[in-house]
């Protein structure tokens, strides 16, 4: 009997793949690639923004983003401001959308939606052209040519102000350098003591470092309120000591506002306080540092003042903070931490 003929193609091995084409029929056509018009990617843009926003202050993020446990968005001012704000009320921080409990530990920060709002277009407040919002603050500073700019020649007097590209033609055509040196020799000399009124506190902080006495301590001022109807709060130090005497900070919000709460922007004053009884005048002067557990810069300010048994209490002043807006991330913390440098001048 004859075999029948074998039509089966033949079965590949384990070692071997197969790979199975289906080409396109003549009668379909290639799939096309849509491309999104200039109208819709500005919707897609303008969707994104009003997703990403911030829930306090429906802006974009400039920088950080933070989000509550169920995924809500916060700017950093905004998160610190929410922080400040509860300390201030003695209350838990909650998220203004789902008011779920928020807190330094409990937030993160969202770094897919920091890329993403840094690759929005934003358009330049000079020239009104549109750059990446992460671009856009290096060409408004160094790059437009019609961002405001002044004349080189500003510190022998001349006042010109106007867009970069008209700077070289100003320049060009500017009378300053051709005063005479009578009239430049002023305006010389009043820069130069500028800029010696700006090193002076460094100077005098050098002198201050050769003195016999000095104390460096590192102080967390902590959150009280008053016993008062309307409570208050202030914060103080623990007593702590300096050339054999007792003393404390207490700080303030806003110079004692009943409701700080009430007020966007925020200061904190100090007071530096004798608790120990001396028998003579004591002369101090004081620095505030960062220091090693601070989170805010502080300017480099010297008080001074005569403490003696009458006059206890210097007198309030303002906390010499680099930039306003970190009174809310000291205020956002369960304490303030700084550095005190006392210098004793006379006893």
């Amino acid at each position: 009997m004859a075999e029948a003929p074998d039509n089966s193609e033949p079965v590949p091995s384990s070692s071997e793949s197969v790979i199975i084409c289906n080409p396109p029929q003549d009668d379909e056509p290639m799939p096309k690639k849509r491309r999104i018009s200039e109208k819709e990617s500005d919707k897609l843009e303008h969707r994104l923004g009003g997703i990403l926003c911030c829930a306090v202050c429906l802006d974009l993020p400039q920088a950080a983003v933070y989000q509550c446990s169920n995924g809500h968005l916060m700017c950093a001012p905004c998160f610190t401001h929410l922080l400040a704000d509860a300390r201030l009320r003695d209350e838990s921080a909650t998220c203004p959308n789902c008011r779920v409990e928020i807190s330094k530990t409990s937030a993160s920060r969202n770094l897919a939606v920091e890329k993403t709002v840094s690759e929005l277009p934003s358009e330049c407040k000079y020239c009104t052209r549109v750059f990446p919002r992460h671009s856009l603050q290096h060409h408004e500073d160094s790059a437009c040519e019609e961002r405001l700019t002044g004349c080189r020649y500003a510190c022998i007097g001349c006042g010109w102000r106007g867009p970069a590209h008209e700077a070289a033609a100003h320049e060009a055509a500017c009378a300053a350098p051709r005063r005479s040196a009578a009239d430049v020799v002023p305006l010389l000399a009043e820069h130069e003591r500028r800029a010696a009124a700006a090193l002076a506190v460094h100077r005098q902080l050098l002198d201050l470092l050769s003195c016999e006495q000095i104390t460096i301590n590192d102080l967390q001022l902590k959150p009280y309120r008053t016993e008062e109807f309307v409570h208050k709060l202030y914060y103080e130090t623990s007593r702590f000591n300096a050339f054999n005497l007792q003393w404390v900070v207490k700080a303030f919000v806003n110079k004692n506002q009943r409701d700080p709460t009430q007020s966007t922007e925020r200061e904190i004053t100090y007071q530096v306080i004798l608790k120990s009884k001396p028998s003579v005048a004591v002369s101090v002067q004081w620095v505030w540092l960062r220091g090693p557990y601070g989170e805010a810069r502080v300017e480099p300010r010297l008080a001074a003042h005569a403490f003696h048994e009458a006059e206890p209490d210097a007198p309030p002043l303002p906390l010499p903070l680099a930039d306003p807006g970190d009174a809310n991330r000291l205020l956002a913390n369960k304490a303030i931490h700084l550095r005190l440098t006392m210098f004793l001048t006379s006893k």
